[in-house]
């Protein structure tokens, strides 16, 4: 699906990759000093060690890019000029200083958002910040801005808080068997495995655990970057509403329920002094 389709501004041909790098440099130029948080989550799995950091968020560069290039060659990758796209890089801008207070990584990560043309509601924060949309979750759920916030903050969040890692590494130890001296003797194995992960990142399924975790971090960060909390409850039911739909490839990893929606609405309070401290600032 060209996503240029129907919009003279993207007739022309797509942005450079040097106007991209421009995007990364300055996503993150400035950023804030740790705060207390005001949801309350678990702590992350120490099982994730076993999966190195540096090595996953490399596999995620190669799948990232391989994936723009797809859709670059199917002109389905949208130039640096469409006003989709223009919105998400700079929801993402208000968002990304906040995400070190919960991985310090993330300050040195070299953050891109970009846009596919496609039917699918999907959008996807990688490991060390490559943030993907296609344009169906934004056309076919009308999103506003907020809830567009939400649904980049909650990515965002799977990505801070290492999901992919954990998940990884516990597939990893499983299907290897390990014990926890072969564990220790098989660290450098589960290392390089990383490196061929990739092609499972896309369509990783995160426990309910992960889930609520990404929901409330990602509820914290957008509302600490203007975005009203509110906005979590009304995407999730528009989540909801769409599920008979086809191709809602969002929903099988990200499912959605009055249990989730209900545990939004209990918190949303949480934030909603952060939200309008943004707001006077």
């Amino acid at each position: 699906m060209p996503v240029d389709a129907g919009c003279r501004c993207c007739a022309a041909r797509g942005g450079t990759w040097q106007a991209r790098r421009a995007f990364v440099l300055t996503a993150a130029g400035t950023l804030v000093l740790p705060v207390a948080a005001q949801v309350e989550v678990g702590a992350a799995s120490g099982m994730r060690r076993l999966v190195p950091a540096e090595a996953l968020e490399d596999s995620a560069v190669q799948q990232y890019s391989q994936l723009l290039a797809q859709a670059k060659a199917k002109r389905a990758l949208a130039p640096d000029n469409h006003p989709q796209l223009l919105k998400l890089r700079a929801i993402a801008r208000q968002i990304i200083p906040y995400a070190a207070q919960w991985n310090s990584r993330a300050a040195q990560w070299r953050w891109e958002v970009n846009l596919i043309g496609s039917k699918q509601i999907n959008a996807f924060c990688m490991p060390g910040g490559k943030i993907a949309f296609y344009t169906g979750i934004l056309d076919q759920l009308k999103l506003t801005d907020d809830e567009i916030a939400m649904v980049m903050g909650h990515e965002m969040a799977h990505a801070l808080r290492e999901h992919a890692r954990s998940r990884l590494a516990k597939s990893q130890a499983t299907s290897i068997g390990l014990s926890l001296g072969a564990q220790l003797l098989g660290l450098g194995d589960l290392g390089n495995a990383a490196a061929n992960l990739g092609t499972q990142l896309l369509t990783l399924k995160f426990s309910r655990s992960d889930e609520t975790d990404a929901d409330l971090v990602g509820l914290e960060l957008a509302a600490r970057a203007g975005y009203n909390p509110q906005a979590a409850v009304s995407l999730w039911r528009k989540m909801g509403e769409a599920t008979g739909n086809g191709g809602i490839a969002f929903l099988s990893t990200h499912p959605s329920g009055p249990d989730r929606i209900r545990e939004l609405e209990q918190n949303v309070p949480k934030v909603q002094g952060l939200y309008q401290a943004s707001r006077r600032g």
